[in-house]
């Protein structure tokens, strides 16, 4: 496959159009920001999401969804998650059913709980469909950085195809066959990144996101084996990888608004400052309404919840996960 289109001119969908550019490969981006557009195309930079990154010829972007379709062998959509719905309504009749579709969102759905590739499977029937997954910054992607993510799908020779398309010197794609699994780990882990961006915000050290990772760690694995994921799902790229990267790292959006939340600036403010979607705010409502009707502990998740859309101080809700009733670890 050599021509890829890429709907949505965020910083992940330009930073994967600069690495397949690379490898000679033919990318159309759309977005429907007009800066967005002329700055790729006459600045040769993404200004607005990776700015200071230089992107290849091979690259052209377009205000016309209808064209960035046509002829394009793979269909990358560069959305958030809550977005995924519409923009799959919309592309529908633009469609070919041999083209493939690609997401790189991570999230469920508020209010169906579905997953992803739930959602586009319900709009657009008849194609194939690959997530795309894994701890992977489009900073340190566009800068070659090596970096490792996992492709999935129902029909894994699809996800095959995804994997050959995007395979790097320094972009290594593993195959994983538990779709459940990979795509609930990429959305849990940003409850608790910005779980870990608050102990940061409050100043607390290195022994509370630990423990937030671990029991973080335990709410994915928990939630994740419920729905049908493999447990050692959860200890590969989309679980474990994910969570070290996305709590540990300032490049983390996810984490930097938790910061600001933990210094006490609110959670419209945070947001706003970030400039971009902050995934972890809508995944904690999604998970909460899920983790309520699947009657499953998630502690962590709970705390979050309160914080920000009940109004809970964070230090008291480090108070109530810390003085929980004993119990024992496993």
């Amino acid at each position: 496959m050599s021509k890829v289109a890429f709907l949505g001119g965020g910083s992940f969908g330009t930073a994967l159009s600069i690495m397949l550019a690379k490898k000679g490969l033919s990318v159309k981006i759309w977005d429907r920001k007009p800066k967005v557009i002329s700055d790729i195309n006459i600045k040769r930079e993404n200004v607005k999401y990776l700015s200071g990154i230089v992107i290849p010829a091979g690259v052209t972007a377009f205000i016309d969804l209808e064209n960035v379709i046509i002829g394009s062998e793979l269909i990358v959509l560069a959305v958030p998650s809550h977005a995924i719905r519409e923009l799959s309504k919309r592309i529908t009749p633009y469609l070919k059913q041999n083209q493939i579709i690609v997401s790189i969102a991570k999230g469920i759905e508020e209010g169906s709980s579905k997953r992803i590739s739930e959602i586009i499977e319900e709009e657009i029937p008849s194609n194939p469909i690959v997530i795309l997954s894994g701890p992977s910054h489009a900073e340190e992607v566009a800068l070659d950085i090596p970096t490792t993510v996992v492709v999935t799908s129902k029909n894994m020779e699809y996800a095959k195809i995804v994997q050959n398309v995007f395979m790097s010197s320094n972009f290594r794609v593993y195959t994983n066959e538990d779709i459940i699994g990979v795509e609930i780990g990429g959305a849990v882990k940003n409850i608790i990144a910005l779980a870990a961006g608050i102990s940061d915000g409050i100043g607390y050290g290195d022994n509370a996101k630990a423990a937030l990772m671990t029991r973080g760690m335990s709410e994915i694995i928990k939630i994740g084996t419920r729905l049908g994921g493999k447990i050692e799902t959860f200890y590969g790229l989309t679980g474990m990888g994910d969570l070290i990267v996305t709590c540990t790292s300032m490049h983390s959006r996810n984490r930097r608004a938790g910061i600001l939340i933990g210094k006490g600036v609110s959670m419209e403010k945070a947001c706003k400052d970030i400039g971009m979607v902050v995934e972890g705010i809508k995944a904690i409502r999604a998970f909460y309404e899920l983790k309520e009707k699947e009657q499953i502990s998630m502690p962590i998740t709970d705390v979050l919840y309160k914080v920000l859309f009940e109004g809970k101080d964070p230090k008291d809700g480090v108070y109530e996960l810390m003085s929980r009733n004993k119990k024992a670890e496993f």
